[in-house]
């Protein structure tokens, strides 16, 4: 049998697997990329390859292109890897959520058959998305990369930065404009690195070094049919891109705070301070509890997701559940790996220490807070969505009436009126907070409902939800403080 015929009837036999099988193969590949051993660097293709191999693209490619087609088995791919490696994991989501997706979602069928087979074989390139450009960051209506009809298809010019996987991805989408008449239309591009896609810099990240970030010099000529038909008029269709990164981030925090909970109570049980474990002190069961707690969020937030999110489809109407998902789970996915590196003092600090990873875990969890939308704007855009919404009612009324939120008030005991005030930009990212906190507790008491969890565990995870509140209510009177200059 040659090669080729190989990679297709493994490709094949991945396919036809039970999702437990399949993920019990994930979690054996997973293995060799665990974050205590393996080194600090771009991914070398033979690793991708062995990656790929397992079937990690799978669940987001259709059936009829030899994929799996699970919303659920792209989340539990996602938080498999996280445990063992975040940066391994967040390169998988990339190539799945934000580069695949669309091209599955939106694309022409020649486009397709073109394309998503090369991913549905067991040695599989990689791909990226490229929007953010130098000078543009979020407002992403600013972006200068344009896009003109040629014959045969579209010319496409311009500067990204920034790219996830800049130096080594073969394929991208890349967002582009065209300006007609004080007219603007966008356009959705699926091109091969060699149509005239060049990276100029690369750029030193301090985590995450499996990622490789740069500058890409874009003068690529595509056919007419690799644009993807996703709208011209408006940039709603980034939103649902930029959602389903977002989404898959509470895949990415379960997996990775779950090691991260595991491996720090070992060390302060292991670590003796006299005759005493470090797990005796007071503080330290105290960092401890923080960081079960975030865990125990992050497992509620991602059973949210994989029961009751669709990543195969739209989830723009799923806009203010995604954004609360993003903001509090990266949240608590730095403070965690802070209150990790603390335990384990100056050994926290040293990478490759045989005792913890707890200085590349705070390295590679620093950056969620800031890619993706920072959480600040987020939170800006989550406050003015429900005020929107909120059609003359009090913010506190809002929410305590708000599907999403409603259950949590009652339920925690949360007085939210301190909200109902004239809110000024500063105060609507404190409010947006407040709102994607509220809304995790909501999704604890889910969780502990629909899995029969520990009652005791779901208190506890709420109880710092409720902290994290109390918090934002003191800075909102630490905000009146400092308007009014005393």
């Amino acid at each position: 049998m040659t090669e080729s015929a190989n990679t297709l009837a493994s490709g094949a036999g991945l396919a036809s697997l039970s999702t437990e099988e399949f993920i019990s193969g994930i979690e054996a590949a997973a293995a060799r990329f665990d974050a205590a051993t393996y080194p600090q660097r771009e991914l070398p293709a033979k690793d991708w390859a062995g990656l790929t191999g397992a079937g990690v693209l799978l669940p987001v490619l259709p059936v009829e292109y030899g994929g799996r087609h699970s919303h659920a088995e792209m989340c539990r791919v996602v938080e498999v890897l996280a445990e063992r490696n975040l940066a391994v994991a967040v390169h998988t989501a990339i190539v799945t959520g934000l580069a695949l997706r669309p091209v599955v979602l939106w694309a022409g069928e020649e486009t397709k058959r073109e394309v998503l087979p090369l991913f549905a074989g067991t040695v599989a390139p990689t791909a990226g998305f490229a929007s953010t450009e130098p000078g543009c960051g979020s407002a992403m209506s600013g972006l200068a990369t344009t896009f003109e009809e040629v014959a045969g298809g579209y010319r496409i010019r311009g500067r990204k930065h920034w790219q996830a996987l800049s130096a080594t991805a073969s394929w991208w989408v890349v967002v582009a404009k065209r300006d007609n008449d004080g007219s603007r239309e966008y356009g959705w591009f699926v091109v091969e690195r060699g149509d005239g896609f060049r990276t100029s810099q690369r750029y030193e990240a301090l985590g995450l070094k499996v990622i490789d970030y740069g500058v890409n010099e874009i003068d690529a000529v595509v056919r007419t049919h690799r644009r993807i038909d996703v709208g011209a008029g408006d940039l709603r269709s980034m939103v649902d891109i930029y959602l389903s990164g977002r989404a898959l981030i509470g895949a990415l925090a379960c997996g990775f705070l779950r090691r991260v909970a595991r491996e720090a109570r070992a060390y302060a049980d292991a670590r003796r301070i006299g005759r005493s474990p470090l797990s005796a002190i007071g503080f330290v069961r105290y960092r401890l509890a923080a960081i079960d707690s975030a865990h125990t969020v992050c497992t509620a937030l991602n059973h949210y997701v994989r029961t009751r999110l669709d990543l195969t489809s739209d989830l723009t109407p799923e806009f203010p559940s995604i954004q609360a998902v993003k903001i509090v789970a990266t949240e608590l996915m730095v403070s965690s790996a802070n209150h990790y590196q603390q335990l384990t003092g100056g050994e926290g600090y040293r990478n490759g220490s045989p005792t913890n990873i707890a200085a590349q875990a705070f390295l590679d969890s620093r950056v969620f807070t800031i890619f993706d939308g920072t959480n600040d704007l987020l939170s800006q855009q989550l406050a003015q969505h429900c005020l929107d919404n909120a059609h003359g009612r009090s913010l506190s009324d809002f929410l305590a009436a708000w599907a999403p939120t409603a259950p949590a008030v009652p339920a925690h005991g949360l007085d939210l009126r301190f909200l109902d005030r004239e809110l000024a930009q500063e105060h609507l990212v404190l409010a947006g907070r407040v709102i994607a906190c509220t809304f995790a507790a909501a999704r604890v008491l889910q969780w502990a409902s629909e899995t029969a969890a520990d009652p005791d565990r779901a208190h506890r995870a709420a109880a710092f939800l409720k902290a994290d509140v109390d918090r934002v209510r003191v800075e909102f009177d630490l905000l009146g403080h400092l308007d009014s200059g005393s």
